[in-house]
């Protein structure tokens, strides 16, 4: 009996050890002015040693089934972490029917995609674009067992793997490369734009006067309210914490893109928020995306067919957007399961230019050239000297 309480009581002194330990080296991204605290899973502690190896996984190629594409083919740093494409393409080259979200911020999400209302991680959804197959993205499913065994073999992640996990007797597994990836994205921060600077720094000359004077419009009840939406620290209402969208009822809106006849107003493959739920009012209702960065995440809109910033700009001030010939011709402002928030607004030729200059200002150079956030691998994934700057946490929000 005696020897059985020992046991035990060095059972407990071990975990409770293990534990301390691994409270000791949590972290948090570095949260900007005017951001809350994101929420980070207790069983899931942010740490360097995992943000470093998520940041390997992130840029190989050898994660997808033909070791064309890595996540990072379809979230590119220099573009704000998309592609640039209106739809993404897979590593088999299948398009897909929506454009590649940014990961900026996604720390504070509380939506995970354009229309899938089930994935409420960052871990959930690392999975997604590894394990689809309709389309293919990754198709990591065909190669799991051999890019795991890769793993353990290369010197570089034979060594992160234990690192990230420490309490881990067998670390090479898919579970831990979703949960690396989700604490990289963790640390994909962007809140040094001049927009920042002005309010949070007090630089008067970070943002031009054309972009002040948009700033004032963009806010405009009753005449743009772009903030409706857009609003709170990270301009969008499907960001936790957003303080300014709590007239929202939802993150998903119909902004009246299209208003196709017949019993589907949006065409097929993008019918957004419906495709989950079923329900008949959830047809063309979609995520709506942050507005940091938005000057350099063109085409725009869940499918790409909003070219530049001056077509967004028309569609929301005619109230929806009308397509006069083609398959998808109809009058967006009439479709009836439009957004009421989506009123239109009459708009002049500096008032459009002001706009942009506004969100323009939003743009943070810094984390587009963010060496702490760029491919760590060198020249190809079997570098033998692991990148300096790996373990940095949240760097992408300092300014040089």
């Amino acid at each position: 009996m005696i020897s059985r309480i020992l046991c035990l009581q060095l059972t407990l002194i071990v975990c409770y050890s293990s534990a301390v330990a691994d409270s000791s080296r949590r972290v948090l991204p570095r949260v900007p002015k005017g951001f809350p605290i994101p929420a980070i899973p207790m069983d899931a502690p942010l740490t360097p040693e995992k943000v470093r190896l998520g940041r390997y996984l992130f840029y190989d190629k050898r994660m997808s089934v033909n070791g064309a594409a890595s996540c990072a083919t379809c979230h590119c740093r220099e573009l704000a972490f998309t592609d640039g494409r209106g739809r993404a393409r897979g590593a088999t080259g299948e398009l897909h029917p929506r454009s590649a979200m940014t990961l900026v911020n996604v720390a504070w999400n509380r939506v995970f995609n354009w229309a899938d209302p089930s994935i409420h991680s960052l871990e959930e959804q690392a999975l997604k674009p590894m394990m689809a197959t309709n389309p293919v993205e990754l198709g990591y499913s065909a190669i799991e067992r051999s890019f795991l065994e890769t793993t353990r073999a290369d010197p570089i992640y034979r060594a992160l793997f234990p690192a990230a996990f420490p309490g881990d007797p067998h670390p090479w597994t898919t579970a831990n490369v979703a949960k690396a990836l989700a604490d990289f994205e963790r640390t994909i921060v962007s809140g040094s734009s001049p927009w920042d600077r002005f309010h949070f720094e007090g630089e008067e000359s970070a943002i031009s006067e054309a972009a002040k004077r948009g700033e004032v419009l963009f806010f405009l009840d009753g005449g743009p309210s772009c903030f409706r939406c857009h609003g709170g620290f990270n301009f969008s209402d499907a960001a936790s914490s957003s303080e300014g969208a709590r007239t929202s009822r939802s993150p998903f809106h119909n902004t009246g893109l299209y208003n196709l006849a017949g019993q589907f107003s949006y065409p097929a493959g993008g019918r957004g928020l419906y495709e989950f739920s079923k329900r008949a009012q959830d047809v063309g209702s979609f995520k709506v995306p942050t507005l940091r960065n938005i000057a350099v995440t063109a085409p725009y809109m869940h499918d790409g067919s909003a070219v530049n910033l001056s077509e967004v700009l028309d569609h929301y001030a005619s109230g929806g957007r009308t397509i006069v010939t083609g398959p998808s011709a109809g009058v967006g402002h009439d479709n009836p399961l439009k957004d009421s928030l989506i009123h239109g607004f009459r708009m002049t030729a500096r008032n459009k230019a002001d706009l942009i200059a506004f969100l323009e200002s939003l743009t943070d150079e810094y984390l587009l050239g963010s060496p702490e956030l760029a491919d760590p691998w060198g020249s190809s994934p079997t570098a033998s000297t692991p990148d300096s700057h790996s373990a940095t946490i949240g760097g992408s929000t300092r300014r040089p």
